[in-house]
């Protein structure tokens, strides 16, 4: 029996993704702030055709637009559109991780937000994370993914917590660790236990969760 032959696609839809692309690839080309005008006419595009891309782009958090509403930058989808290399922590990063680990009972991982989603770099042999495709696709659902949210939203975190939210019985506690120079947002570090225990104030493993950050910090850079 012969096989069907395969739908037809409009005669415009193919133009409307290629300038979707193009769009796409034009923010990463030009970089952070970019701007709706300069990308119509770096692509000769009706400035209506732009808008209306834009955000569908933004809709579909393949790009976001900066705090200050005038340009735009690569969202937290665009992340899965390639596989960068993201680089292992050296002997230096992982004796500090694994300090940490002998100063709590709690799980401690590292993660690594180089692929535009959370990495786990370092994660605890002896507390294993949630599975990798998980994190990285639900990021709302984790603490290491609250951070790099806020960050690609325009806000800053100092700590995020989740009670839960992955796992009912489980939460986890994270800092973010940032490159000396810029401040950019390069890792974070979590710790994992009880959600009843997450749920507490916590002050001084939150301190020492910080002290090992800040300690990290020039080593992951």
């Amino acid at each position: 029996m012969s096989q069907p032959p395969p739908p037809q696609v409009p005669g415009r839809q193919p133009r409307a993704v290629r300038n979707a692309l193009d769009v796409l690839a034009e923010v990463v080309d030009a970089g952070p702030g970019v701007t709706a005008k300069e990308i119509s006419a770096a692509l000769r595009l009706p400035r209506a055709t732009t808008y209306r891309l834009l955000n569908l782009l933004v809709a579909e958090e393949y790009l976001v637009r900066l705090p200050d509403l005038r340009g735009f930058a690569l969202g937290a989808r665009a992340g899965r559109l390639s596989v960068p290399e993201v680089p292992r922590p050296s002997t230096a990063a992982k004796a500090i991780v694994a300090h940490l680990r002998t100063r709590v009972r709690w799980g401690v991982h590292l993660a690594s937000y180089a692929a535009g989603h959370v990495t786990m770099v370092d994660p605890d042999p002896d507390h294993p994370p949630s599975p990798a495709h998980v994190l990285a696709r639900h990021p709302e659902l984790s603490a290491l993914g609250k951070l790099l949210l806020a960050e690609q939203r325009g806000g800053e975190l100092s700590l995020a917590r989740q009670c839960g939210e992955l796992h009912p019985a489980l939460g986890c506690l994270a800092v973010p660790i940032r490159a000396p120079g810029d401040s950019s947002l390069v890792a974070g570090l979590a710790l994992s236990g009880p959600a009843n225990r997450v749920a507490e104030p916590n002050t001084e493993l939150v301190s020492l969760l910080g002290e090992h950050a800040a300690r990290l910090a020039p080593l992951l850079a």
